[in-house]
């Protein structure tokens, strides 16, 4: 399964593609959307929409995993990333491509067992659990690919609590 990971920003969109494969997971692309605060907000969210997009057509995930919004004492930021996540749903819902969401504890909980965890410690786990020679930066990247992680390891779960529940009806 191939997973499109987004932690939306309207400043900077973080992806990251993953394969996941029985218990095995490897990166197959990474990387951050980054507009320029004197563009029309306009113009930055049509840039972060056809980033994904083109991520979307090129990767062909089966699920969009998106970090969802979390309470924010900015409410001008809020907006934004709101706005943010919209356009990435967007991406995905024009493929048709099926969006998951995850709050930011539960990403954490899901990566390093800890829904607290700083992100220095989701950064270290996203290394370790993708194999690479370092945490990626910034830290929206990290977070994406951690989104994906967190979806994967959702689906093993409900996949064994499925398979449960068929065995146990048998």
């Amino acid at each position: 399964m191939v997973i499109l990971g987004v932690d939306p920003g309207i400043a900077i969109t973080g992806y990251g593609i993953v394969r996941y494969v029985g218990s095995s997971f490897r990166p197959l692309g990474f990387g951050c959307i980054r507009t320029e605060a004197k563009e029309h907000e306009a113009d930055r969210l049509r840039t972060i929409h056809e980033r994904l997009h083109e991520l979307v057509e090129a990767y062909s995930p089966q699920a969009v995993a998106v970090e969802k919004l979390f309470f924010n004492r900015n409410v001008q930021s809020a907006l934004s990333v709101g706005q943010a996540r919209g356009v990435a749903l967007l991406a995905a819902a024009h493929h048709r491509v099926p969006v998951y969401e995850y709050t930011p504890s539960a990403v954490k909980m899901g990566v390093t067992g800890q829904g607290r965890a700083p992100k220095s410690q989701v950064a270290y786990m996203v290394k370790v659990l993708l194999a690479l020679d370092e945490a990626p930066t910034p830290d929206d990247v990290s977070d994406a690919l951690a989104v994906a992680l967190c979806h994967a390891f959702h689906g093993q779960t409900q996949q064994r609590q499925q398979q449960a529940m068929e065995g146990g009806a048998q």
